[in-house]
Formats: structure tokens, C-alpha cells, sequence
């Protein structure tokens, strides 16, 4: 099913995979929050500089976030674009998903046994 976004399917895959990752939800979150160098966001978690590194080059692949310099470091910026397309494809999925359950509850309200009054004796 193809669902009409400004994303391409190939956007989407890099875009949701990104976002699979505890550790690059985190990133983006901070990033979205407020500007950070690869060190500061290196410093707080359990894992290499160059791990970290790794997930911000996925994260900038997919679009959501960008990096630029600053002197000697390169910041961090999220990207609200991006995650605004994103909640954009998933507010669809679930207008479609509203629109099934809202024929199956009108599908069972037709198949229902309707209520009668018991005859007066």
C-alpha cells in the first residue's frame, strides 16, 4: 500500500529504521531541544565516540538531523522538517485505520440483534 506523502518509500525505510534505535530517538529528541556537538552527545551514553558518530550519520541520512561546524566541533541540530513529514505519514495510517474500524463498528450495528420490548401481558 502506498500512501500519498511528500516522502519517497526509500525516505520512509531510512526515516523509521533511524528511528527504530532507543539511542537515535534520544539523539533527536536532544537535538530538538537544543543544539549539541557529537562529544556532548558522546558524553552520556554507555557506548565509543565513534558509535555515537555512527548513529548521527544514520540520523543525518535519514534527514533528521543536520550537522554543521562549529570551529573545531560539529553540532547537532534536529530537524523538525523531517519529523513533521513523518507525523505527517503516520496521521494517515491512522486516518485509514479510523476509517476500517469505523465500517466494521457500522457493519456490526447492521449484523446486531436489534432490542424489542417485551410484549405487554
Amino acid at each position: 500500500m502506498v500512501v500519498d506523502t511528500e516522502l519517497s518509500d526509500a525516505d520512509v525505510d531510512r526515516i523509521f529504521h533511524a528511528l527504530a534505535d532507543a539511542t537515535r530517538r534520544d539523539i533527536v529528541w536532544r537535538t530538538l531541544t537544543a543544539e549539541s556537538s557529537v562529544s556532548e552527545l558522546a558524553a552520556d551514553y554507555d557506548m565509543s565516540f565513534a558509535a555515537v558518530q555512527k548513529h548521527v550519520a544514520v540520523l543525518e541520512g535519514a534527514g533528521l538531523v543536520t550537522k554543521h561546524p562549529r570551529g573545531r566541533e560539529r553540532m547537532i541540530r534536529g530537524n523538525p522538517d523531517a519529523i513533521r513529514r513523518a507525523q505527517t505519514l503516520l496521521d494517515q495510517f491512522e486516518q485509514i485505520w479510523r476509517g476500517r474500524i469505523g465500517r466494521l463498528d457500522a457493519l456490526l450495528a447492521e449484523d446486531s440483534p436489534t432490542t424489542t420490548a417485551a410484549p405487554k401481558e
